[in-house]
Order: C-alpha cells, then sequence, then structure tokens
C-alpha cells in the first residue's frame, strides 16, 4: 500500500492539512504521527507540488484509522478551523444520532454535520439536534437536522431493549454506567417502587434481574413505552405499570427499595442552602419502604458541595418525617453542567 508522508512543523501541522487536502493528496486513510519531538508525519496520496514541507519519507508502518467526522466534514469542504467549530460528542440512540449543536452553526452547517454523521453511523437514519429539556415530566426539545427524520427506534444496552420516540421522551445516555448498576445491585426476591419510571430506564434492568417492579409514570406517552419495554424484554409478569402520580399511588405493601430518578427531589443545583426540597416526594418514597428498605434519590449538586449539601439534605428530611438514615453512599453519575454533578445518594433507611 502507498506509505508517503510529508514531514512539517508541529506548530503547523492544521495548516499544511488543509493546504493538502484543497490539493487532493491528503490520504485520510491513514493516521497523524510524531516523526521527532518538533514535527510530525502527514500521510499523503503523493507527493505534493504546492504544499511546501521539511522531507518527503515512506512510513515503513503506516498506522490505518477508521474515518472520523472530521473526515467526512473535510469531504464537504469544511476547513480545521470551521471543524474546531463541529460537536465532538453525539450519542447513537438506537438508529437516531442525537447531537447537542454549538449555538455558533447555523442551519446550514447544522445540516452538513447531520449529513456527515449518516456517513460515519451507517446504521444509523436520523440525525437530531438535542436543543434541551423541559418541566418535570423531561420532555425534550429535539430539531431533526438529517435523515429521514423518523425518530422512534429501539436502543439496545448491555441487553436491555428500550423503546421510545426521542421526539416525545427524554434519554440520557451519560445514564447508562446508572442503569445498568440497577441491574446488579438488586436482588431477585426484592419488590422494589420507581417512582419516575419514565420508559423503565431502572425498571427494566431490576426486572430483568428478577425483582418484581411497581413502575411509575405520568407522562402518558413515557408509558405507553414502559408497558411497550415490559413486553419487548420478557418481564411484563415482574413490572406492574402504573399511570399516575408517584405521591398518589397507593401502596398495599412496603417495597425493599425505592428509586426516585428525578433529580430536583433534594431541590435545585444554585449555590443556596435554602431552595425546597421536595418533601412530598421524599414522604412518599419513605412511606413505601415503611421504615425500612434502601432509597436511591438522584439529584443534581454544585461540583464542590457534593456529597455533602445533598446528604444534608436527605437527612434532614428524614428527620422531618421521623426516619433513621443508618448510612448514606454517594456517586457521581456524570456532568451535568458546568461545575454541576448529577450525582446518587444509597440511602440504607432503618436497618435496611
Amino acid at each position: 500500500m502507498n506509505a508517503l508522508a510529508i514531514v512539517v512543523p508541529k506548530t503547523e501541522t492544521e495548516e499544511k492539512l488543509d493546504a493538502l487536502d484543497a490539493e487532493g493528496v491528503y490520504d485520510t486513510a491513514r493516521k497523524v504521527r510524531e516523526h521527532d519531538a518538533e514535527r510530525v508525519e502527514l500521510p499523503v496520496l503523493a507527493e505534493p507540488r504546492a504544499t511546501t514541507f521539511d522531507a518527503l519519507v515512506e512510513q515503513d508502518d503506516p498506522e490505518i484509522r477508521a474515518a472520523g467526522l472530521d473526515d467526512y466534514l473535510r469531504e464537504r469542504g469544511w476547513d480545521g478551523e470551521e471543524i474546531e467549530r463541529a460537536p465532538s460528542s453525539w450519542a447513537l440512540i438506537g438508529d437516531v444520532v442525537l447531537v447537542a449543536f454549538p449555538d455558533a452553526l447555523g442551519a446550514d452547517e447544522r445540516a452538513s454535520v447531520g449529513e456527515a454523521l449518516l456517513d460515519l453511523h451507517g446504521e444509523a437514519d436520523t440525525v437530531l439536534a438535542r436543543e434541551g429539556v423541559a418541566g418535570e415530566a423531561r420532555e425534550p426539545d429535539v430539531t431533526v437536522v438529517a435523515g429521514s427524520g423518523d425518530t422512534e427506534t429501539i436502543h439496545t444496552e448491555h441487553g436491555t431493549r428500550y423503546a421510545l420516540d426521542l421526539a416525545d421522551v427524554l434519554f440520557a445516555p451519560g445514564n447508562q454506567a446508572e442503569r445498568v448498576r440497577m441491574g446488579e445491585v438488586v436482588s431477585a426476591d426484592e419488590r422494589v417502587l420507581d417512582m419516575f419510571a419514565g420508559i423503565g430506564y431502572f425498571a427494566l434492568p431490576m426486572a430483568r434481574a428478577g425483582a418484581s417492579v411497581v413502575a411509575v409514570e405520568r407522562n402518558p406517552a413515557a408509558f405507553r413505552y414502559l408497558a411497550e419495554n415490559a413486553q419487548l424484554n420478557g418481564v411484563a409478569d415482574r413490572v406492574e405499570c402504573v399511570l399516575g402520580d408517584c405521591r398518589e399511588y397507593d401502596a398495599t405493601e412496603s417495597f425493599d427499595r425505592v428509586v426516585m430518578g428525578y433529580y430536583d427531589s433534594l431541590g435545585g443545583y444554585g449555590t443556596s442552602d435554602t431552595e425546597d426540597v421536595r418533601s412530598d416526594y421524599l414522604a412518599a418514597a419513605f412511606d413505601a419502604l415503611d421504615g425500612t428498605g434502601t432509597l436511591h434519590v438522584h439529584t443534581t449538586c454544585p461540583e464542590a458541595r457534593f456529597p455533602a449539601r445533598s446528604d444534608a439534605r436527605l437527612r434532614a428530611a428524614a428527620d422531618e418525617h421521623g426516619v433513621r438514615v443508618a448510612s448514606v453512599d454517594a456517586r457521581v453519575v456524570k456532568s451535568h453542567s458546568e461545575g454541576v454533578v448529577h450525582g446518587v445518594l444509597d440511602a440504607v433507611i432503618g436497618d435496611g
């Protein structure tokens, strides 16, 4: 195979790549690699005629690379500066690519990135711009930027299948490890209440592990997928789907474990300590445990104050309701925003 490369100063890498691309001799199938402390080797298809360089070498062991988004954008005429403004991360959910675009990109640039992402992910057929979420129901705001526009898909994660419509319900890719963990911490003989079930984010892994789960969801769109997903994963006999407000669920017996995935239960993530804690939700959780069991409370908190502030808020709410907190373990799920984390508290209530 061709293994020619030009040697150029590291400080001129982007400039030379743009020049090689314009000349049509940049070899995107191979990696740029270090030549020495000051220079790099840029792979070329033939000796450049218009681009200057320090030396032309033939690599003994060229490094082949898979094409990335920047390669596909270069094919569309993007230069190095424009590529710097392109999104650096995205999520493939089923056959839909979900992207948070920088504000600096206009509609035409978003469409170009979308088409490039479809080339990069051959199995995808729609690219969505993630604009945000709204309200306690966490309803997504998305825009189709490329592809067929079909926002309904089935996403598989560690064996759990999630059917959903990304235009109607939220799916947080960054919560994957936590979804998997919930299927690992639960025991097969446990009775679990998932107070904010959504499409079954936590309920499905727990049910697949053998637990009996009551999954409460008040958003009708999410509830429809919750019921469908229980069937899809073969756990309909272990998941009781309840449409309604979890605070109004009338339990006939106590639960061993309660999951609170709504992360404003312990108040917002501002710096004030006087923000409202959702004691109504916590009261319902304490009642469901009937004084003993495990409570998983999701929360957002300034990174520098996690988990101390969240722990203190949970314990204060427990004291208010006459509940004993035996222990609390805390973990960061992911970054929520700059300086703010999404965390979860695993609290042992009473004797556990």
